[in-house]
């Protein structure tokens, strides 16, 4: 699976690059702030809500610490989607919230 850490997105972003990030934290996770644009799909609900997603863009997954976007990374790639894991998740990030 590929990955890309916390600070190479905060570079991307910065650059201007078009990024479709999921954060698959929890409602009151996500409450307390998440990076500018990304969408926020709970973990949980992600099964249930990969049909809103485009096969043809590439996804990169987020959490808190890396794990659970591991696992949705997974489950996304093993249906067909191009994704990358942001490893060490908003523990990491040191860019802005919303």
């Amino acid at each position: 699976m590929q990955t890309v850490t916390a600070k190479e997105i905060q570079r991307l972003l910065e650059d201007n690059q078009k990024l479709n990030l999921i954060d698959v934290r929890e409602v009151d996770e996500v409450a307390a702030g998440k990076i500018p644009g990304a969408l926020h799909i709970p973990l949980a609900l992600l099964e249930f809500r990969m049909q809103e997603l485009d096969k043809s863009k590439e996804y990169i997954m987020l959490c808190r610490s890396g794990g659970r976007s591991s696992r949705a990374a997974e489950f996304l790639a093993y249906h067909g989607f191009n994704v990358i894991n942001m490893t060490g998740g908003m523990l990491d990030w040191e860019g802005p919230v919303e």
